[in-house]
């Protein structure tokens, strides 16, 4: 169950001409279904099993740290300072490495000093949405800059600052760049989008790869999701029985 980020991952997932073929299809078919069904909408379809992702060959295992919701590296931080368990424990004599996923773009630059400090260790999907599926999507800026604009988001308008931003696909990231004996953590503060992306996760055959989830959820928000709440709680319960240790009630005390 465990699994690392290839470093050449940021450069996959916006190549392969054959996946954008096959997102274009996956996602025609999304939008009439909806039209059919009369599900909510949402910017692409729930992508958790794709014959075009190529797996990492890495074989030395190392620690994860999937950040989703990156912000200016602040969790990413307080991991190497051991507030997600103590770094030298990880495999391979304290091996690891990083991925942090961040939509607002005031943050890439701050994301780019994380990864020039730490080079081939963080790899920074700065102005990128995380997401169940590739596309791109509108995201809200919030205009709380006493709170380092924590509850900008794709699901939540603030009535003040769009963006158009690329998604990047958190099942394939997973697929792509992690192995059995790695320690995967994945962080995910993502301001309502955990309503898709978690029941997406649950759908991928290998996500007993994600060892610990640190999961926001952000449940005081009128979200418009893909999925019920039964399904969410479903897939919170699926993922459990698949091995992925979900701690209960956390909340980022970074922002």
């Amino acid at each position: 169950m465990l699994s690392v980020l290839g470093g050449t991952s940021a450069a996959r997932l916006r190549s392969l001409p054959e996946q954008r073929l096959l997102n274009a299809k996956l996602n025609a078919s999304h939008a009439i279904s909806q039209v059919a069904s009369g599900q909510k909408n949402t910017p692409c379809a729930c992508d958790a099993n794709n014959p075009a992702w190529k797996p990492t060959m890495r074989k030395e295992p190392k620690c994860i740290f999937i950040d989703l919701g990156a912000a200016d590296g602040n969790s990413f931080r307080a991991f190497l300072s051991n507030s997600y368990g103590p770094v030298s424990s990880c495999p391979s004599g304290g091996q690891w490495e990083a991925w942090l996923v961040e939509a607002n773009g005031q943050f890439t630059s701050k994301l780019a000093a994380e990864q020039a400090a730490h080079p081939q260790q963080v790899h920074p999907l700065g102005s990128t949405a995380a997401y169940m599926c590739r596309g791109t999507t509108s995201f809200s800026i919030d205009p709380d800059v006493a709170h380092n604009r924590w509850g900008s988001s794709m699901k939540v308008d603030h009535g003040v600052h769009k963006v158009s931003v690329p998604l990047v696909n958190v099942i394939q990231l997973i697929a792509e760049n992690t192995i059995e004996a790695d320690w995967v953590m994945l962080k995910v503060d993502v301001e309502g989008a955990e309503f898709d992306i978690i029941p997406c996760l649950a759908k991928f055959p290998n996500a007993h790869l994600v060892d610990r989830m640190y999961l926001e959820e952000h449940t005081w928000l009128s979200i418009d999701s893909a999925y019920t709440k039964e399904q969410y709680e479903t897939a919170k319960a699926t993922l459990r029985k698949e091995g992925v240790d979900i701690p209960d009630h956390y909340f980022s005390h970074t922002m």
